[in-house]
C-alpha cells in the first residue's frame, strides 16, 4: 500500500463518520448533500458505481431465494431468510441515493428492478449457484468483496451515500460469517452438509470470480474515484488487501488458496 493510501485508512480501521471530506481534491469542504453540488463528471462516474451496486444487492436476492427451501437446517434457513431480507434493504438503499439523480439514476433504478438471473453488471452474480456449498462459498468469498467495496465508500465525499454505509457495513459482516461458518462445518462436521474435498472445490470455482469483482487494474475511473472523495482505495490496492485477509480465511479453514491468476477473466 502506498503512502497516501495508507492515509486514508486501511480496511480495518473505522472511520467517524463527519460533514468534512477526507480526501481527494476537495478534501476539508463539506461533503455534497446534493447531485446539484457535484463537479462535471461526479454525477456521471457515481452513477454508474452505484449501477454495479444496487445490481449486485438485488441480484442477490434474485439468486439467494432459491435457496430457502434447500437449507440443510432450521438454522440455515432463519439466517438465509435475514441475509434475503438484508439485500433486498442494501438495494433499496442504494436505488434511493439514485432517485436523486433524476433522469439518469430513475432509469438506473428501472433497469435494476426489471433484472432476471444471469443480467447482472458483475460478472459473479451471474454465475448460476449450484448447491448449498455454493451459497456458503458466495458468501465467504463474494460477499467479502461486497465489504471490501463498501468499506471503499465508508465516509465518501457524497453525503447521502455515506449515512447508508454503516448499517450495510454492519449487516455483510453477518451474511460473510453464515458462509464462514457453514464451509467451516463442510470441512470438519460429517454430519452438516458437505466434504472438505468438495469446500475446497467451492473456493477453486469462486476465489477467481472474486478477485475479478475489483476490476482492471489501473483503471482511471478508480484513480478519479480516490481524487473526487468517492473511494478510498484504487482497484488494486484493495484488491491486494483482500487477497491478504481472504487468504487467512481459507487458510484457517484448512483449505488451499488458489494461484491468484488462475480462472481469471479480468486483470
Amino acid at each position: 500500500m502506498t503512502k497516501s493510501s495508507a492515509a486514508r485508512g486501511r480496511r480495518a480501521e473505522r472511520l467517524p463518520i463527519g460533514r468534512e471530506i477526507k480526501w481527494g481534491a476537495f478534501r476539508g469542504l463539506r461533503k455534497f448533500e446534493s447531485p446539484s453540488e457535484l463537479p462535471a463528471g461526479y454525477a456521471d462516474l457515481l452513477v454508474k458505481m452505484l449501477h454495479a451496486q444496487a445490481s449486485s444487492e438485488i441480484m442477490s436476492v434474485l439468486t439467494f431465494r432459491e435457496y430457502l427451501d434447500q437449507a440443510p437446517t432450521l438454522d440455515d434457513r432463519w439466517a438465509l431468510a435475514r441475509v434475503i431480507a438484508d439485500e433486498m434493504r442494501h438495494g433499496m438503499q442504494v436505488c434511493r441515493v439514485l432517485e436523486a439523480f433524476g433522469g439518469p439514476g430513475r432509469a438506473v433504478v428501472t433497469q435494476v428492478m426489471a433484472m432476471r438471473l444471469g443480467q447482472a453488471k458483475l460478472d459473479a452474480f451471474n454465475e448460476p449457484l449450484e448447491s448449498w456449498g455454493d451459497l456458503l462459498a458466495f458468501m465467504t468469498l463474494i460477499d467479502r468483496v461486497g465489504d471490501f467495496q463498501l468499506r471503499n465508500f465508508e465516509e465518501c465525499s457524497y453525503a447521502p451515500l455515506a449515512r447508508a454505509i454503516p448499517l450495510m457495513l454492519h449487516e455483510e459482516q453477518f451474511h460473510i460469517a453464515i458462509g464462514v461458518n457453514g464451509m467451516r462445518r463442510m470441512v470438519g462436521d460429517a454430519g452438516y452438509y458437505g466434504t472438505a474435498a468438495g469446500a475446497q472445490a467451492l473456493v477453486d470455482r469462486w476465489y477467481p470470480r472474486a478477485l475479478d469483482m475489483f476490476g482492471h487494474s489501473g483503471s482511471a475511473a478508480s484513480r478519479q474515484a480516490i481524487e473526487w472523495g468517492i473511494k478510498k482505495w484504487d482497484n488494486d490496492e484493495v484488491r491486494a488487501m483482500y487477497v491478504e485477509e481472504v487468504g487467512q480465511v481459507i487458510r484457517d479453514l484448512g483449505l488451499v488458496v488458489p494461484p491468484p491468476d488462475r480462472g481469471r477473466r479480468i486483470s
